[in-house]
């Protein structure tokens, strides 16, 4: 009786090891075949006539169930990794060490296969793994899809679509919660964000994506827990943050992060030099471009977001008496080092980020000889672009931005009397020259 009790103390707020579905035939949801990914179908059939079970889960059925065309399919089954290498051959490549799933290949397109999975309690070692702190460690722990349901993070990616029969099966009631548009997380959030608390991040962007509400008990451990993303891998994080900011939605996920406390513990220099109205220009600049199906660059939002750490290393810099081009160099790097240690940053991205920065002052004063120049440099549109969101900001820049504007679009006369008059608009036009005077021969 009392190891019973201790057991249930144990327990307590942990989610449950298994759930039940409720099953949607087809005839009552509105999921066709011919919605999803042809190679997704293939990938699914094939695994069920070799006899496994073989469903479409996640993202993709809730946005189908919500009227959005998924990205990406993913599938689940009680197949191994290795059960579905042997299946596919050459197509298949199984990955990961955390987490090991399938990716199986056609052409370009890449379907991700994972197994069910199951509790921690009873795995060996080397299968799970989860540390004094409930991170889990190691997750390949195979189990049954109704194990695999309750591990799942929230309750509209807990619909797992039946290619046997086209029916869904709802684990957690997230179909209610779809239509009452509510982020809603299965078992005990604040176990659930120990657990793995990039699932914060995803409460986050699931919210601003699919402009639903994130339940009250669901939303309230996050703010307490947001400095546990730091034990998270800078290069996981740096990956979580592109799927924030480069994904559409932008303008959404700013002010959740920091209604929720978790933009400081992504960009912890950013928030002590807060550059509010130019983040959320660059967030609206960065969502028409997506839905203008133009190409975004990763450090174009990088470049604003540490704005204003890399304006307060330069003022520093200056103040010590370094020269203004080591300066910005110098802080350039200084900003990105200390967000290194957050996100992990690429190289390359880091360095378009400080071309586009140490070409601001060069825009902002240039020197007449330097205008062609500038404008054939391959970061010149970044930072020309830039350049104009920090005069839209209410930065002071001479009206450089407006002037780099007229003259891109005026002839080469126009540009000409324009490049003359840089003295007066800039500050640094051309020098006076100093006097000669003759030399005398010695002879």
């Amino acid at each position: 009786m009392l190891k019973t009790w201790v057991n249930r103390w144990r327990n307590r707020g942990k989610p449950p090891t298994r759930l039940d579905p409720v099953i949607i035939p087809r005839d009552q949801h509105p999921i066709s075949r011919r919605q999803i990914s042809s190679v997704a179908v293939k990938t699914l059939y094939r695994l069920h006539d070799a006899g496994y079970q073989a469903f479409l889960i996640g993202g993709g059925v809730r946005d189908l169930l919500i009227g959005i065309m998924p990205k990406d399919f993913d599938i689940a089954t009680d197949a191994t990794p290795e059960e579905v290498k042997a299946l596919f051959g050459n197509q298949c490549q199984v990955i990961g060490r955390r987490f090991r799933l399938a990716h199986v290949r056609w052409g370009r397109e890449i379907i991700e296969v994972a197994t069910f999975r199951a509790n921690h309690d009873e795995a060996a070692s080397h299968q799970g793994g989860i540390n004094d702190d409930g991170l889990i460690i190691r997750d390949n722990v195979w189990g049954c899809i109704e194990e695999d349901a309750a591990r799942r993070d929230f309750t509209i990616n807990a619909i797992y679509y039946n290619i046997a029969d086209f029916s869904l099966w709802d684990f957690a009631n997230g179909s209610a919660d779809i239509e009452n548009r509510i982020i809603r997380m299965i078992g005990d959030p604040e176990l659930r964000y120990r657990e793995d608390p990039v699932r914060m991040l995803r409460a986050i962007r699931f919210a601003a994506k699919l402009d639903f509400d994130i339940e009250p008990r669901t939303a309230h451990p996050i703010p307490l827990l947001a400095e546990l993303l730091s034990d998270i891998s800078p290069h996981r994080m740096y990956d979580e943050c592109q799927k924030l900011l480069s994904a559409g939605y932008a303008t959404y996920v700013l002010p959740l992060l920091q209604d929720y406390g978790l933009f400081e513990t992504l960009f912890p220099q950013a928030a002590k030099f807060p550059c509010q109205q130019l983040w959320m220009l660059t967030a609206r600049n960065t969502d028409q471009r997506i839905a203008d199906d133009k190409n975004i660059h990763p450090a174009f939002f990088l470049s604003a977001l540490l704005w204003g750490d890399v304006q307060n290393h330069f003022n520093t810099l200056i103040a010590s008496g370094m020269p203004r081009v080591p300066a910005w160099q110098k802080a350039s790097q200084l900003a990105l080092t200390r967000q290194h240690a957050r996100t992990a940053i690429p190289r390359h991205i880091g360095q378009v980020a400080r071309e586009i920065w140490e070409l601001q002052e060069r825009l902002q004063t240039p020197r007449p000889r330097q205008v062609e120049l500038l404008a054939q440099n391959p970061r010149f549109r970044a930072a020309y672009d830039f350049l104009l969101l920090r005069e839209q900001a209410g930065e002071a820049t001479n009206d450089m931005g407006a002037w780099w504007t007229r003259w891109q679009g005026a002839d080469p006369g126009l540009q000409a009397e324009m490049v003359r008059g840089l003295t007066d608009v800039g500050g640094k036009g051309k020098r006076p020259r100093r006097k000669r005077t003759a030399k005398v021969s010695s002879q």
